[in-house]
């Protein structure tokens, strides 16, 4: 297996974990307007959103180091 190829799961899989971490930070926020919680009260929804944020910017730094090298290639 190449570097390239590694590259390429590793960012799709962070980019899964992100969108996930996501669509449980709406569920959370929507969750505690009725006072109750999802993950037991340890992360606000915020929280959640910028850890998801955080690796959506890795994953977009890994994309852009991708298309640098496939432009140095040519």
């Amino acid at each position: 297996m190449s570097m390239q190829l590694i590259d390429k799961y590793f960012a799709r899989s962070v980019f899964i974990i992100a969108t996930a971490t996501i669509m449980l930070a709406f569920a959370e926020g929507f969750v505690q307007l009725f006072g109750s919680s999802l993950i037991g009260h340890i992360y606000s929804a915020g929280r959640l959103l910028e850890l998801a944020a955080t690796l959506l910017v890795f994953v977009m730094v890994m994309l852009l180091r991708q298309i640098r090298d496939e432009l140095r290639a040519r």
